[in-house]
């Protein structure tokens, strides 16, 4: 009984619902209204006979009154409440942080995931996750529309479309997509043993952080991936409408009830609209009836038929939440079909979450997620569970060895897997002090060898919290004739510990990850925070390799060697040296580089480059060119450059920090620069310093 709301609050609720005020009320019962006052504030209850008379003024019955678990009365109307232009002038032209990340289905995938994994509610349990495509046309398109009280939203799109800034154009494609082919694509994420949005309407709590608010992650516990609140923007930003449906069961029981509450939020930019200017965001609810929130869409508690009609029905009671992205699309231009986005979806959440799928004989996995797609409530594609021993198997396989505690100290057989302890020293926080301590951490590095089906291999996949795949780096350092193998680096929580330098090291690796959590580097936040941060990320990444060779072999004590031929022949492993003459050591230099010819015949390359240290950036321009036998050799294009670890890609240079001594990056080369094909030739990558230009 502990989980009813409290009579007072509920009956002062009920009161603003009706419009009526405690001094009516006290009236229309022939009592005082200090009566009334004492029920609102629970300093008393009203007796027995009288509770007859207020289920009648209130329309509603005995029961109610007893259980407090619905609102009284008919259901108030539900529409759009969209936000007022600033007073002071001021415009948004969209939502800055729904652009923080690549608004493709990949990175919704990872992100809305994460979200979930950090609301897990019973750790007996895994939370259950299920991405669902949607396609509506025709007479269940018409419906859906209806539901949603699209007549009340088409002047507030039309007006938005005709800005000329980026938001403007999404939208207009989003709207020209539906007039013109009749179709609406709909992406639901539904999950369970989650906490659901909990809390109240506008203050502290997982419903505001969602639903009102930006840039507030309202995290749990310290065990959380994520820091900056920025994930959830990725539902907005995988809408071509910038428009979210949302019902949620919650665990903690708001206004008495759990089932069912559900919200929309649409993000729109500044736009004019018969005369009115509006701000930018617009809630789809029932009308508040506080004073200070007066007329402001709020959530309500729908019935089943409502939650069906929108197409938000859950399959179950168990707490969690359903978020439906309405014009859903993937940015990146990859998918043009749901069975594309159906394999996109799949392979995001197995390649990011196969460790949090993965379970010991008497450890639960985290995590359990399937992925279908529907045509007007038809199958397309049945429900796929995603099985991480089918993209993944050698990387599972370690990571059951560890949870099953049959891991070994040295690989002498096929099939086994080595775990090594990896050293993190955890710098003191700047607030402690200059007599703080710092906290020796033991992360585990596990070891196995790679599987013929492996796409990735011999790289380290470093994860903490979650299990939730944070990185993968190329080891250095460990010469020649090195059989694949697999390697998982386990810190922070992921180890399965729980002492005092464990939680160190998950908030010293938590604040080393930008918003994309896709690398450990010196951010803005860990340099702020901790105290010689950099050498202790530096001293990791060293640690991590030392481990890793002492469990499959010494490092190559020929460091000049250039390998067999054939390997020499396509492609440099070797430093080159600059067109300019010989380089010294005070300058970058590329120490290993990992490529191969993909399907289009471009060249695909991994490089790692060593940086000196100096006080100031390094800037530097990524040079690829054939590896010729005789004559100058042909200088290629990059088609793409991206960045990997500890350093930043920006209009063709590569940025790298002054602390930082390795970074990595990805090249593609452009095949219409290639003199031959690709397959004819090896390939040499350099850095050449690039000329700073003075202000």
């Amino acid at each position: 009984m502990e989980d009813i709301e409290d009579f007072g609050v509920w009956l002062g609720r009920q009161l603003r619902r009706s419009s009526m005020s405690q001094a009516e009320f006290a009236k229309k019962l022939g009592l005082s209204r200090a009566a009334v006052s004492a029920w609102v504030t629970g300093r008393a209850r009203p007796r027995p006979e009288v509770l007859v008379d207020i289920a009648r003024l209130l329309d509603t019955d005995l029961a109610t009154l007893v259980t407090r678990d619905a609102d009284a009365g008919s259901a108030r109307p539900i529409g759009w409440y969209h936000r007022g232009a600033h007073q002071d002038g001021g415009r948004e032209y969209g939502n800055a942080a729904a652009y923080a990340f690549d608004a493709n289905l990949a990175v919704l995938a990872r992100e809305v995931t994460q979200n979930s994994l950090d609301e897990r509610l019973d750790p007996r349990r895994p939370v259950r996750l299920r991405f669902t495509l949607h396609e509506l046309t025709g007479e269940h398109l018409h419906a859906f529309l209806s539901a949603l009280k699209w007549e009340e939203l088409e002047p507030h799109y039309a007006a938005a479309a005709r800005s000329r800034q980026k938001a403007g154009r999404v939208l207009a494609e989003g709207l020209r997509s539906l007039r013109e082919d009749s179709s609406l694509l709909l992406l639901r994420v539904d999950d369970y043993n989650a906490s659901g949005l909990t809390g109240p309407e506008y203050g502290d709590g997982r419903y505001a952080a969602v639903v009102r608010r930006q840039l507030d992650s309202h995290k749990s516990n310290d065990r959380a991936g994520g820091s900056y609140g920025l994930g959830k923007a990725t539902l907005w930003a995988a809408s071509r409408l910038g428009l979210v449906l949302i019902n949620s069961t919650l665990s903690q029981p708001h206004e008495g009830q759990t089932v069912r509450r559900v919200v929309g939020r649409l993000d729109l930019p500044w736009r004019e609209v018969d005369g009115v200017a509006y701000a930018g965001p617009a809630w789809l609810g029932e009308p508040d009836t506080d004073k200070e929130h007066a007329g402001v869409s709020r959530s309500w508690w729908a019935d089943e038929r409502v939650v069906a009609d929108l197409r938000l029905d859950r399959d179950s009671d168990d707490p969690g939440t359903s978020f439906l992205v309405v014009g859903a699309h993937d940015a990146a231009g990859n998918c043009d079909n749901l069975e594309e986005m159906h394999e996109v979806l799949h392979r995001a959440l197995a390649d990011n979450f196969w460790a949090a799928m993965a379970s010991g004989r008497s450890t639960p996995a985290m995590l359990e997620a399937s992925v279908r797609a529907l045509r007007n409530g038809d199958s397309v594609v049945p429900e796929r569970r995603v099985d991480p021993l089918e993209r993944h198997p050698s990387l599972t396989h370690a990571l059951r060895a560890y949870l099953d505690g049959e891991t070994v100290d040295e690989l002498t057989a096929a099939g086994q897997v080595a775990a090594a302890e990896v050293p993190l020293l955890v710098p003191p926080p700047r607030t402690g002090g200059r007599r703080a301590d710092g906290r020796d951490h033991r992360a585990v590095l596990l070891v196995t060898s790679a599987a013929d089906t492996d796409e990735e291999h011999s790289r380290i996949v470093c994860m903490r919290g979650t299990r939730m795949t944070v990185t993968a780096r190329r080891p250095r350092g460990l010469g020649m004739g090195v059989d694949p193998f697999q390697a998982v680096l386990l810190a922070g929580f992921a180890t399965g510990d729980d002492g005092e330098a464990t939680r160190a090291a998950e908030a010293f690796l938590r604040a080393a990850e930008p918003p994309e959590h896709d690398r450990w580097g010196a951010t803005e936040e860990l340099t702020a925070a901790y105290v010689n941060a950099p050498r202790r990320l530096t001293d990791f990444n060293a640690a991590m390799d030392a481990a890793l060779r002492g469990v499959i072999g010494r490092r190559t004590t020929d460091q000049d060697s250039t390998g067999p031929e054939v390997l020499r022949r396509l492609l440099r492993l070797d430093v080159p040296t600059a067109p300019s003459g010989r380089r010294g050591q005070g300058h970058p230099a590329v120490d290993r580089v990992v490529g191969k010819v993909d399907g289009n015949g471009a060249w695909t390359l991994d490089v790692t480059v060593t940086v000196p240290q100096r006080p100031g950036h390094w800037q530097m321009v990524p040079v690829v060119k054939f590896d010729v036998r005789s004559g100058g050799r042909p200088s290629l294009e990059w088609a793409e450059l991206s960045a990997k670890e500890n350093c930043a890609i920006v209009d063709g240079r590569l940025l790298v920090d002054p602390d930082v001594r390795s970074a990595r990056f990805e090249g593609v080369t452009a095949v219409g620069s290639h003199p031959v094909a690709a397959a004819m030739a090896g390939v040499i990558v350099d850095v050449q310093q690039a000329r700073e230009a003075s202000a």
